[in-house]
């Protein structure tokens, strides 16, 4: 492949160097990577403030987890399908659930609106939408009951996009535009754990 150059000099670069992983990532899409990592940070820690502080959406004032509230307990107990519906069951509101959960939800959201951590992030968080989409458990066509599961795609949900969307952030390191990832990349303790970034 020959480039020209506005001194109308030529130079012979093989073209198997313009494809390889990297170089076809412009500012463009490094800034779109950025506003998709920090919506989805945004997304995380909505969650957490609503089920902690109870905002009135989703959660009730009343039933947030300041004022005693469990926030798995209205999703875990009422799983009607799969093969974790028990599981689900005998872990609704038990205290380590639901901290756990909620200290996910945080550390992602906060992980992924800075841009630091995303490894953790997207491993933490795919384990994540992995049980939830085991706890709705799209294949199903009904629930334990015999009801219509309602289910829209057995297969790909928004769990899936969301994990897929988490593991394509750090790859392509989405918190180094708008965010703190060369800062944090270059940290001692980071540049000794790689798998921190």
């Amino acid at each position: 492949m020959t480039i020209h150059h506005s001194t109308h000099r030529s130079i012979e670069r093989p073209l198997e160097h313009a494809e390889l992983p990297g170089s076809m990532l412009t500012s463009t899409a490094a800034r779109a990577l950025a506003v998709l990592r920090i919506a989805t940070g945004l997304v995380f820690l909505w969650a957490f403030l609503d089920k902690t502080f109870g905002l009135g959406y989703a959660t009730p004032t009343e039933r947030a987890w300041i004022n005693g509230g469990s926030p798995t307990r209205g999703f875990l107990a009422n799983v009607e399908v799969g093969p974790l519906q028990s599981v689900a069951h005998s872990i609704a509101g038990t205290w380590w659930a639901n901290t756990l959960f909620m200290v996910g939800l945080a550390a992602i959201g906060i992980a992924l609106v800075a841009g630091i951590g995303l490894r953790v992030a997207a491993a933490s968080g795919t384990l994540m939408m992995a049980f939830m989409w085991l706890a709705e458990f799209p294949l199903a066509r009904f629930t334990a009951g015999g009801d219509p599961t309602g289910s829209t795609n057995p297969v790909v949900d928004y769990h899936l996009i969301y994990a897929v969307g988490l593991v394509v952030l750090a790859a392509a390191y989405a918190g180094h535009t708008w965010g703190l990832g060369r800062i944090w990349a270059r940290l001692p303790f980071v540049q000794r754990h790689r798998w921190m970034i």
